[in-house]
């Protein structure tokens, strides 16, 4: 027997986790975080092996035969299939141009290769799936600093308060996140929860705030307004880097305490309270500006006030509070060469407007708002996108109203999914390019930046069990078919050495632990140390940036709608056990959790005749879905919540076929609700009916 120990990268979800796994004879047999975690994992990454072990999965490459969406498909060679989609991309690139080519991805850190692809073809249409996420949040961060959300660094383990809104720390978990956060708990800090129901965050919390859907950015500026008129506000830091003080006093001098107490149903009292718990623990304090915040028409401004408070208690740049990001160069290092760099930025416009479009310019263009790149699918303009790589992204599960994307999708020539399960997209496209899973597979080399910023490799802990490929060998063979010669690398270790070329460092220093610090000590600035990417180098309340694209600082406060009679508002969000849908049909999490529950309130469900446990009808768009009650006082009585990812229709899924139910299928037309300040999808703006 042969036992080996491989330092590698969880999978299982967009976090990443460094872990080790074990392998005896070839195969993994157990999984462990790293030292770094303490050797925490949450359950979706202990899973992993029953990743690797699945039949259920993608086997081998796939060529659809019948119509779209029929099941119907053609096993192919990786040579037929490269190849197949290399003259497809060719053909369509001759017809409508390079650009007509889209790409979207679930993010992350190893988008290296891929993107590199696209600009190789010459189109600008890289987007990821995070206008259903964290748009909102990036193009708040934007707003106020002229920097990123991932500019700023959230120092759970030094806070003295952390507030949580739209962030389920606990549940939707980033392993080192939670001990950090724990951590801290553990030496005193305070937690506030900010909730439509008791999450588990809400049962650890020193204040718990049971908040009426939609209202937070309510609930934001009767805090602004307790700040700035009990003084309670860090005078030194506003004046030496806040611009527009006077602004927002005046904006927020009518959204008192007792205001907001009529629109949230948070007493005034305690929003006071909380408010002066904040300016007890300052500069140390953490409001976290929100993770998954593709909610309500207003949420690109509850994550703007987010940010806004945590300026106002000196937080931004502070220990305890939100440190700025440290990279390579703040320690003297040189950073990874990126294979990007070997082709020009494609000089065409953006299909979804981003970055130059009127009301369009405010937004991050990187991954643009893919939502928008949609719209030139269907109507041709600024021009066309017949051609649509879902790399890993699950568009007709993430988005709202499956029927009404497929009508979007229906209009493309050539759908490709690059995916390690099945999902809804790829059971839809023409072909399907199957990735190994994480324990079978390299990536390329990335970059951690934070206090102490490090590099850190995936590697392969065993071979594929099936025929399925890397992400760098599909791409690099892509580009081999393409004639792309600076793209068509042979092995992985190419790559490494090309990305390594300035660093100093080779593959072999990773071997220790599969990263290497570039820090000894975390980096904290002092306070005139601080820089920002504002017009006026300064945090900016009154956004320069908004304003060029005719968009609101902060704009008045909208009441939500309340929930016709007999019906509530959707809510939805992320359990511990499950990624969305990804892995609703592994064998050990489907176990764990296999349907999601309804959660009403007890009331609400008194007046229908609903037990606890019973199963009821949800229903709205036309679709009715079967889900079991969960009856109780913990969450509002306007709203009804179910976690994220399931109500699986696919036939080979054996297990997650027919659980529970799919939010997104009670959204009618969804899609095209969406806030414009930030760009996310307003998911949480559907009401729905409940029946036994």
């Amino acid at each position: 027997m042969t036992k080996t120990t491989v330092n590698s990268v969880c999978g299982m979800c967009s976090v990443r986790c460094p872990i080790q796994a074990e392998v005896e004879d070839g195969r993994p047999v157990r999984l462990q975080g790293a030292q770094s975690l303490k050797g925490a994992l949450c359950a979706r990454g202990a899973a992993g092996i029953a990743l690797y072990e699945d039949p259920e999965r993608p086997q081998y490459p796939m060529i659809r035969e019948g119509a779209r969406g029929e099941g119907r498909w053609r096993r192919v060679s990786w040579d037929e299939a490269l190849d197949h989609v290399a003259e497809r991309l060719n053909e369509i690139r001759a017809k409508h141009g390079d650009r007509s080519v889209l790409l979207s991805d679930r993010g992350g850190p190893f988008r290296d290769v891929y993107r590199a692809f696209l600009r190789a073809i010459g189109t600008p249409n890289y987007c990821n799936h995070d206008s259903a996420c964290a748009r909102n949040v990036m193009n708040a961060a934007l707003s106020v600093f002229g920097f990123g959300r991932k500019d700023v660094v959230y120092d759970y383990k030094n806070c003295k308060h952390l507030v949580l809104q739209t962030r389920n720390i606990f549940e939707a978990i980033n392993v080192a996140e939670v001990n950090n956060a724990l951590d801290g708990m553990g030496a005193g800090c305070k937690l506030s929860v900010i909730d439509v129901r008791a999450n588990v965050p809400a049962g650890k919390a020193d204040n718990f705030y049971l908040i009426r859907p939609g209202t937070d950015y309510a609930l934001n500026l009767a805090v602004i307004h307790v700040l700035l008129a009990e003084n309670l506000y860090d005078k030194t830091f506003a004046e030496m880097w806040i611009s527009g003080l006077d602004e927002l006093k005046a904006f927020t001098a009518e959204h008192t305490p007792e205001w907001a107490e009529a629109e949230t149903g948070i007493p005034a009292e305690r929003i006071r309270d909380l408010a002066r718990q904040l300016a007890a623990a300052a500069p140390a304090v953490i409001w976290h500006p929100g993770w998954m915040a593709a909610r309500y028409s207003d949420s690109f401004y509850v994550c703007r006030t987010a940010y806004i408070i945590n300026a106002l208690l000196g937080a931004v740049g502070a220990k305890g509070g939100l440190p700025l990001t440290a990279k390579p160069g703040d320690f003297g290092k040189k950073g990874l060469k990126s294979l990007m760099d070997l082709f020009p930025k494609p000089a065409e416009k953006r299909a979804d407007g981003v970055g130059w479009m009127p009301g369009r310019t405010h937004y991050d263009a990187g991954p643009g708002l893919v939502h928008l790149a949609y719209q030139a699918i269907v109507t041709g303009e600024p021009y066309p996108i017949r051609a649509y790589i879902a790399q890993r992204h699950d568009p007709l599960m993430a988005f709202p109203d499956t029927a009404d994307v497929k009508k979007i999708l229906d209009k493309l020539e050539l759908l490709v999914a690059v995916t390690f399960s099945w999902s809804d997209t790829a059971w839809y496209a023409d072909v399907v390019l199957p990735i190994s899973t994480y324990l079978e597979r390299e990536d390329t080399i990335a970059t951690k930046n934070g206090l102490k910023p490090s590099f850190f490799v995936r590697k392969r802990a065993c071979e594929p069990l099936y025929d399925t490929k890397s992400v760098w060998e599909i791409y690099c063979g892509l580009a081999k078919r393409m004639g792309i010669e600076q793209l068509a690398f042979d092995t992985i270790e190419d790559i490494w050495n090309f990305q390594l070329q300035d660093t100093g460092l080779t593959i072999a220093d990773f071997e220790k632990n599969g990263s290497v610090s570039l820090a000894s000590e975390p980096l904290y600035r002092s306070l005139d140390q601080l820089k920002f990417k504002t017009e006026s180098g300064k945090i900016e309340i009154v956004s320069s940036r908004l304003a060029k694209s005719g968009i609101p600082w902060l704009a008045p406060y909208a009441s939500p709608e309340r929930p016709p009679k007999g019906r509530f508002r959707i809510t939805f969000g992320r359990c511990g056990v499950h990624t969305q849908g990804h892995t609703v049909n592994n064998p050990l999490l489907f176990e764990q959790m296999p349907e999601n529950l309804l959660w009403i309130h007890g009331d609400a469900a008194r007046e229908l005749g609903i037990a606890d446990g019973e199963y009821v009808n949800v229903s709205s768009n036309g679709h009715t879905g079967r889900i079991k009650a969960f009856v109780t006082d913990f969450i509002h009585p306007e709203a009804v919540f179910m976690v994220h990812g399931f109500g699986h229709t696919l036939p080979v899924e054996s297990r997650a076929r027919g659980r529970g139910v799919a939010d997104n299928e009670l959204m009618p037309k969804g899609i095209e609700k969406w806030d414009k300040g930030g760009g996310g999808i307003a998911m949480q703006e559907h009401f729905v009916a409940v029946s036994k």
